[in-house]
């Protein structure tokens, strides 16, 4: 069960409630659920109940526990939990990460979109360097989608750089002019540029660095790194002869027999693969809401969390096999979810308008 199949099902748990009259309330067009706030609290948390309780003239947790009988026994959901004031958390089933990885590689460059439509040449203007002419959308259709949305916001965070007051070597500099946005481009690069302009909250000062690092200090590079690297291990996987299946990633119990990688408790290690998980299955919800607030820079920190959870979880559950051992089920697996991962980060990056390289 993915975040979006979860909320729809809370949400058909509303609405029975309404009409069984359990609930006397509103229904709401969407509900939220999201990450719990802290370890250990299920997969995800929702706070629905909090949200009708006024309305249903009923304290918070009775509210809760309607909603919680409804939702007991659901397809994909373990255990629900009400924790606190009247939140809802939810544990999935262990087929729930492998489901989610399959939507992910089914999707492709359509997953975080809503539409079909292609977001190609909304806002091009300097997508692809000075001088680029932006390219008609050819189907705007009703009603943009919140891809289009970031991305007309993203080309409109730029081109207003002439505002913005920018931060060099440490020395307040203004953007002047469009010349100097070219200037920029011309010193930094287009993806370095695009980065430097669209990391910063809207509240935010703009840091322009001397020139561009091309090494992990640099979280430009260090997502465009992690995009390339799970492209790469699909390329070393064919090599050695074998290919992604989603399925179980394994435990990383130090059990290089098994195909696991370093121990690094076992604790700690559920928490990186839930963590990378977790990034994998809010990208969409990150892009609605940054299309909702007009935020762009919430998809640059997005990546930059996905692209750090990938390298934690690489290094403690290598997918590729090590030394003389053969490729087993987990290797497969295990490769599977870092496609996935590396699909998330190029349609981020694409989503920007930075390139996502094959090799880097």
């Amino acid at each position: 069960m993915t975040p979006a199949e979860l909320s729809r099902t809370v949400l058909r748990s509303v609405r029975g409630a309404v009409e069984e009259q359990e609930l006397s309330v509103p229904v709401p067009a969407r509900i939220v659920v999201q990450p719990p706030p802290r370890p250990g609290c299920g997969d995800y948390a929702s706070n629905v109940a909090l949200q009708l309780a006024r309305q249903a003239g009923r304290p918070a947790r009775e509210v809760a526990e309607i909603l919680r009988k409804r939702l007991i026994g659901s397809a994909g959901i373990t255990r629900v939990e009400i924790a606190g004031p009247g939140f809802l958390n939810f544990t999935l089933g262990d087929g729930a990460q492998v489901a989610l990885v399959r939507e992910v590689l089914a999707q492709g460059d359509g997953y975080g979109d809503r539409s079909v439509r292609s977001v190609r040449g909304v806002g091009g203007g300097d997508v692809a360097g000075p001088g680029a002419s932006p390219e008609p959308d050819p189907d705007p259709g009703p009603a943009p989608s919140a891809r289009d949305v970031v991305v007309a916001e993203a080309l409109a965070r730029i081109q207003a750089a002439a505002g913005v007051a920018a931060v060099d070597g440490g020395q307040a500099a203004p953007v002047a002019t469009p010349s100097d946005l070219t200037a920029l481009i011309a010193r930094l690069g287009v993806d370095e540029a695009r980065w430097v302009l669209l990391r910063p909250a809207a509240q935010d000062p703009v840091r322009v660095p001397e020139r561009p690092v091309q090494r992990e200090s640099n979280p430009r590079f260090r997502v465009q790194y992690a995009a390339a690297r799970a492209r790469a291990l699909g390329r070393y996987a064919q090599e050695l002869g074998f290919g992604s299946e989603p399925g179980d990633v394994g435990a990383p119990v130090g059990n290089h027999a098994a195909g696991d990688g370093p121990s690094d408790g076992s604790a700690s290690a559920a928490q990186t693969l839930q963590t990378f998980h977790t990034l994998l299955a809010t990208y969409p919800s990150a892009i609605e809401t940054a299309a909702r607030l007009r935020a762009p820079d919430r998809v640059v920190r997005h990546l930059e969390a996905t692209a750090d959870a990938f390298f934690r979880w690489h290094d403690i559950c290598p997918p590729l096999p090590v030394g003389e051992q053969k490729p087993l089920a987990v290797h497969r697996a295990r490769l599977a979810l870092a496609e996935a991962g590396g699909t998330v980060l190029a349609n981020g990056l694409r989503l920007l308008g930075i390139s996502a390289p094959e090799h880097l």
